[in-house]
């Protein structure tokens, strides 16, 4: 596969509604694949800051359900999963999340993905 190519194509799904949001959620629990949802809003700059982040954090994460949100695109995802401020990031198991954290902290975020995954990898493993 051509690595520019590979590059190009970007990982991260954007949700544009509140539809959209329940099937790919749904659709993730199904098939016991992990979601980590960034939570952004187009005024806000560490938000912003944070998207080439979060599409680089997906391509490393090949097996990984990676969802952005607009808060003021898709007001009904952010008020049912209580996002108050931006970015949030929501890791989701099961259709549930199981972690939280508020914040443009790149190094935290990257800490906490790998052991989500690691953690979800090993409960797959042992089913």
């Amino acid at each position: 596969m051509d690595v520019i190519e590979q590059q190009s194509k970007p990982r991260v799904v954007v949700v544009d509604s509140l539809q959209s949001w329940e099937f790919y959620v749904t659709q993730a629990k199904n098939q016991i694949c992990p979601v980590v949802v960034h939570f952004t809003a187009s005024w806000c700059m560490p938000s912003v800051a944070m998207n080439p982040f979060f599409e680089e954090l997906a391509s490393n994460y090949p097996d990984v359900l990676f969802l952005t949100v607009d808060v003021d695109d898709v007001k009904e995802v952010a008020t049912r999963m209580e996002v108050k401020a931006m970015p949030t990031f929501l890791l989701i198991k099961d259709g549930a999340a199981v972690d939280r954290l508020v914040g443009a902290n790149p190094e935290e975020i990257r800490k906490r993905v790998d052991g989500f995954i690691h953690s979800i990898g090993d409960s797959v493993a042992a089913a």
